[in-house]
């Protein structure tokens, strides 16, 4: 079973049903019929605070994936965790689908490029 956490501590509303449909099933498409994966909003100076801390870069950006067990289970018995997408609403707007689609992908394994950019077309993203 696929299970998709969607928080939001942005300060803005966002489409909380609609996000976890979205991971649901880009992550379907990817065959990954399985996991945990976590979503969350925040405002524009969390989201830079975590780019800085995690990727020295001091700058306020769209979306961010931590990958943690990706495709690959973890230990037996341990439900996998396939990771984390962080988002800015603020940043972001109305894009926010295909920069969710990126952080998945992101999530996945997927580095910028061409096959990644096939991928977001696939699933209706388009940010690289």
């Amino acid at each position: 079973m696929l299970a998709v956490e969607v928080a939001n501590r942005s300060g803005v509303e966002v489409a909380e049903r609609a996000t976890g449909e979205v991971a649901r099933r880009v992550l379907a498409a990817e065959n990954v019929p399985d996991g945990e994966v976590s979503i969350t909003f925040v405002t524009p100076e969390e989201i830079r605070a975590l780019k800085r801390d995690h990727l020295g870069v001091d700058e306020v950006t769209d979306v961010l994936a931590f990958p943690i067990d990706g495709r690959a289970g973890g230990e037996d018995g341990v439900p996998r965790h396939i990771g984390d997408v962080v988002l800015c609403p603020v940043v972001v707007g109305e894009a926010w689908q295909g920069a969710l689609v990126h952080g998945l992908l992101h999530l996945l394994g997927y580095e910028h490029g061409e096959e990644m950019r096939e991928r977001e077309r696939r699933h209706g993203g388009g940010l690289t």
